[in-house]
C-alpha cells in the first residue's frame, strides 16, 4: 500500500511537470502554484503600488536629509543599491526584447503571453524583502552589524569563497528539495509556470521560497562580516553580481562567447543562458544556482547542455523565420515610445495612456530619441514584436517617425523612404502581406500605399501591400443600424468617407449628407456612383446647412411615382382626360419638399475632428460612428459614441501576445491590422492600396467573420 501511494504521488508529480513543460491545461488555469502553501503571498501583496512606501524612510534619510543618516551612510548606500538593481533589471528586460539583438541566438522560439507578464508583475518583491531584512539586521541592538568602511579588499575574497562553498551547495540541495512534489505544488511550480523565461523570471517566487533563499544568500554577507572583512562595497558587489548572473541565466538568448565557454574548467564554474533554459524546459535537470559543478558531481547535469549551447550560439536552436504578415506601425505622441515592448514590460502590456505622473516625468527623454531616429544614418523600420495567429507568423515593424512628422510636408520624402525600404526588405525575405497602419498609408503621403505599388509592382514578387481600410469601412458600416435612411458624414471625401458614402447609397439605399467644402471632389465621387443612386448623395458645407429633400429624391418616392404611372396607364382605357388631371395632381403631391441637415440627422459618421461646438448641433440621442484618430471627445451625455474600428482576435488561435496595440484592449487590433491578417488568411493575390473598392467590402466582412474575428 505504501509503495502504491508513493507511485501514485510520483505519477502526479510527473504529470504536473509535463503540464508545465508543454504548457498544458493545468498551467493555463492558474497564474500561481498549483496548490499554494503557507506564507505563499508577500505581506504587502494587497497593498498594490503602496508597497513602495516602504522605501520612504530610506530615501528620506539617505537623500533628502543625509544629516540624519548613519555613520556608514547606510540609507544612502541602500538607496543607490536599490536604484541600481532596478536599472539593471530594466536594462536586461530591454536587451532581451530587442529582436535585432536576440533573434540570432535565441534559445526558446516560443514567446511569452499576458498571463506570464501578470504573474511576474511583482518581480521586485525580493528587492523590498532583502532591503527590509538587511536593515533589520543593521539596526538590531547589540549586534554590531554597522559602521562599515567603504571598501575592504580581503572581504571580497571572503565573499567569493563563502558563496562558492556554502551558498552554492545549499542552494543546489534546497532547489532539489523544492522539486519534491509537495513543495513543488505548494511553491516552486509558480516559478516554473514560466516555460519561456525573461531576465526577471529568476526572482519570481512565492514569499516562503524567498525567505529560504534570503537566508541562504545571507551567508556570504554575514560570514564576511564575522571574518572582519565587511564593507559597504561588499553589498554592492554581492547584490549586483547576484542580480547580473540571475538575469543572464533567464534572458533566453545565448551571448556567452564560445572561446570563454569552452575554456577549460569554465563549464563547471559558470552556467550559460542555454544551460539554465534546460531546467525550465525539462524541469528535472540542471538544478545549480550559478555553478554547474554540483550538477556534474551529483549526476543532474542534462546531457544535451553543451549541444544546446552550440546550437544557440550558432543560431540553430531557434532559427530565424520569415513572417507571413508584417504590420507597420509608427510612433504617435512622443510618450508612445515607452509603450514599445522593450521599454516597460508592464506598461506595454496594458492599453496606452499618458495618465501616469511617472511617465510624464520621462518626457524629456523623448527629445533625444526624436533627434536620433530622424538624423542618425542607417536608421530603418525595426521589429517591435512577434506573434502567431493560427498557422501564421506575424511581426509588427515600426516606422521610425512620430505622428507630428506625418503632417510636415518636408518630411514626406524621408518617411516614404523608410516605408519603401521596409516593403522591399519584406519582399526579399518572402513576406506574404505587409499591412500599412495608421498614417503610414496617409493619402497625402503616398496615396494609401499606391505610390509604392506603382513604383515597384514589377519588382514585388512575394509581398502584397495592404492598407486594410476595406475592413475598416466594413466595421464602420456594420455599426450603422439596418433601418437607417440617412447619415451625416464628415471626412466625406477621404478614402474611407468615399467608400462609406458609395456603399450606403448603393447597398443600403441610404441618403448621405456629405460634409465637404470641395464641390469638385464631391462631384467626382457622385459620378462614381451608379446613376440610379446618385440622388441619394448630397453635399453640405457644415452641419447647419440644409438640403432640400423631395420625394423624387428618395427611393420610396421613386417607387411611388412608378406605381402611380402604371395605375394611370391602366386607367387611361376608361377616361384619358380624367386620368391626365389626376396624374398632374399626383405629380404635384410627389414633389412636396422637406429639409434635412446634420441638425436633424441622428447618425453622424465622423471622419475628421469634431469639437464640442460642432457636436452640440447634433440632435439628442445621436450616435457618433467614428473613424477619426484620435477619437473625438465625448462631450454629449445624451448621445452614444462608438469605438474606433477594431477587432478581437480569435482567442484560442492567438499566441505570444504580451503587449497591447496602443490604446486597444488585450487581444485586440485596429481594423487595418485585422485587414492585413484577413488578406493573408484568405491568400488574396491583389494589392489593397489606393481607393477602397466598395464591391469588396461585403467579401472582406464575410472573410473576417469566417476566421473568427469579432468587431468591437
Amino acid at each position: 500500500m505504501c509503495c502504491w501511494t508513493r507511485a501514485r504521488k510520483n505519477a502526479r508529480y510527473w504529470r504536473l511537470l509535463s503540464f508545465v513543460e508543454w504548457g498544458g491545461k493545468e498551467e493555463s488555469k492558474r497564474t500561481m502554484a498549483s496548490r499554494p502553501g503557507f506564507a505563499y503571498d508577500f505581506p504587502w501583496a494587497k497593498m498594490g503600488k503602496m508597497k513602495y512606501a516602504i522605501y520612504l524612510p530610506m530615501v528620506y534619510r539617505g537623500l533628502v536629509s543625509p544629516e540624519n543618516d548613519d555613520n556608514d551612510r547606510w540609507h544612502f548606500h541602500m538607496s543607490m543599491i536599490v536604484l541600481a538593481r532596478y536599472v539593471m533589471a530594466q536594462f536586461f528586460i530591454s536587451l532581451s526584447r530587442i529582436h535585432a539583438i536576440t533573434e540570432k541566438t535565441r534559445i526558446q522560439r516560443k514567446g511569452i503571453e499576458f498571463k506570464q507578464v501578470d504573474r511576474e508583475d511583482h518581480w521586485d518583491d525580493y528587492i523590498l524583502l532583502q532591503y527590509i531584512v538587511m536593515s533589520m539586521v543593521h539596526f538590531c541592538p547589540g549586534l554590531g552589524f554597522k559602521n562599515f568602511p567603504l571598501f575592504e579588499k580581503k572581504g571580497m575574497w571572503q565573499l567569493l569563497l563563502l558563496h562558492v562553498g556554502p551558498t552554492e551547495y545549499l542552494y543546489y540541495w534546497l532547489h532539489r528539495l523544492l522539486h519534491h512534489h509537495t513543495l513543488y505544488s505548494a511553491y516552486h511550480s509558480h516559478h516554473h509556470a514560466s516555460f519561456v523565461t525573461e531576465p526577471i523570471t529568476g526572482s519570481v517566487h512565492p514569499f516562503m521560497e524567498h525567505i529560504m533563499y534570503t537566508a541562504n544568500f545571507a551567508i556570504p554577507l554575514l560570514g564576511t562580516w564575522m571574518c572582519n572583512g565587511a564593507s559597504m562595497a561588499m553589498f554592492y558587489v554581492y547584490l549586483m553580481g547576484f542580480d547580473l548572473l540571475n538575469a543572464i541565466g533567464h534572458c533566453n538568448f545565448e551571448f556567452v562567447p564560445k572561446f570563454f565557454a569552452k575554456f577549460p574548467g569554465v563549464k563547471y564554474l559558470l552556467y550559460t543562458p542555454s544551460y539554465h533554459s534546460l531546467h525550465h524546459s525539462r524541469v528535472h535537470t540542471n538544478f545549480c544556482l550559478f555553478m554547474p559543478i554540483y550538477d556534474y558531481a551529483y549526476g543532474t547535469m542534462d546531457k544535451t547542455s553543451e549541444d544546446l549551447y552550440d546550437k544557440a550560439i550558432e543560431g540553430k536552436a531557434s532559427p530565424k523565420t520569415t513572417p507571413d504578415v508584417v504590420f507597420m506601425a509608427h510612433g504617435t505622441e512622443l510618450l508612445s515610445m515607452f509603450h514599445l515592448p522593450f521599454a516597460f514590460r508592464s506598461f506595454s502590456s496594458r492599453p496606452f495612456t499618458t495618465d501616469s505622473w511617472l511617465l510624464k516625468m520621462l518626457w524629456p527623454l523623448t527629445l533625444p530619441a526624436v533627434v536620433a531616429l530622424r538624423f542618425l544614418p542607417g536608421v530603418k523600420a525595426f521589429v517591435s514584436d512577434k506573434h502567431r495567429l493560427k498557422n501564421m507568423n506575424i511581426e509588427t515593424w515600426v516606422t521610425p517617425a512620430w505622428g507630428f512628422q506625418f503632417f510636415i510636408r518636408s518630411e514626406f520624402k524621408h518617411i516614404n523612404a523608410k516605408i519603401e525600404r521596409a516593403i522591399l526588405d519584406a519582399d526579399e525575405r518572402g513576406v506574404k502581406v505587409l499591412g500599412l497602419g495608421a498614417l503610414n498609408k496617409n493619402e497625402a503621403l503616398n496615396g494609401g500605399g499606391a505610390f509604392f505599388v506603382q513604383k515597384h509592382e514589377k519588382n514585388l514578387k512575394n509581398t502584397k501591400v495592404v492598407h486594410g481600410n476595406t475592413l475598416t469601412a466594413a466595421a464602420i458600416i456594420d455599426k450603422i443600424p439596418e433601418n437607417v435612411k440617412e447619415i451625416f458624414l464628415t471626412g466625406a471625401t477621404s478614402k474611407l468617407g468615399r467608400a462609406i458614402a458609395l456603399y450606403m447609397a448603393t447597398k443600403k439605399n441610404c441618403r448621405v449628407l456629405m460634409c465637404t467644402t470641395s464641390e469638385e471632389r464631391f462631384e467626382t465621387i457622385k459620378m462614381e456612383c451608379p446613376e440610379k443612386f446618385r440622388h441619394l448623395l448630397f453635399r453640405v458645407n457644415n452641419a447647419e446647412e440644409k438640403v432640400e429633400i423631395t420625394e423624387e429624391n428618395t427611393t420610396d418616392g421613386a417607387l411611388k411615382k412608378s406605381g402611380s404611372f402604371l395605375f394611370n396607364r391602366l386607367g387611361s382605357f376608361k377616361n384619358n382626360n380624367k386620368n391626365n388631371k389626376e396624374e398632374e395632381k399626383e405629380e404635384k403631391n410627389d414633389t412636396k419638399m422637406n429639409y434635412s441637415s446634420g441638425k436633424t440627422c441622428k447618425h453622424w459618421v465622423v471622419g475628421r475632428h469634431c469639437d464640442k461646438k460642432e457636436q452640440s448641433l447634433a440632435p439628442s440621442k445621436t450616435t457618433f460612428h467614428q473613424f477619426v484618430v484620435p477619437p473625438i471627445p465625448e462631450t454629449r451625455s445624451d448621445c452614444t459614441y462608438t469605438d474606433l474600428p477594431a477587432f478581437r482576435l480569435p482567442e484560442k488561435e492567438s499566441k505570444d501576445f504580451k503587449t497591447c496595440e496602443m490604446t486597444m484592449e488585450r487581444g485586440c487590433v485596429h481594423a487595418c491590422h485585422a485587414g492585413a491578417l484577413i488578406h493573408a488568411l484568405e491568400g488574396w493575390k491583389h494589392h489593397e492600396v489606393g481607393a477602397i473598392d466598395p464591391e469588396k467590402i461585403d467579401v472582406t466582412w464575410e472573410a473576417c467573420k469566417k476566421h473568427g474575428f469579432t468587431c468591437l
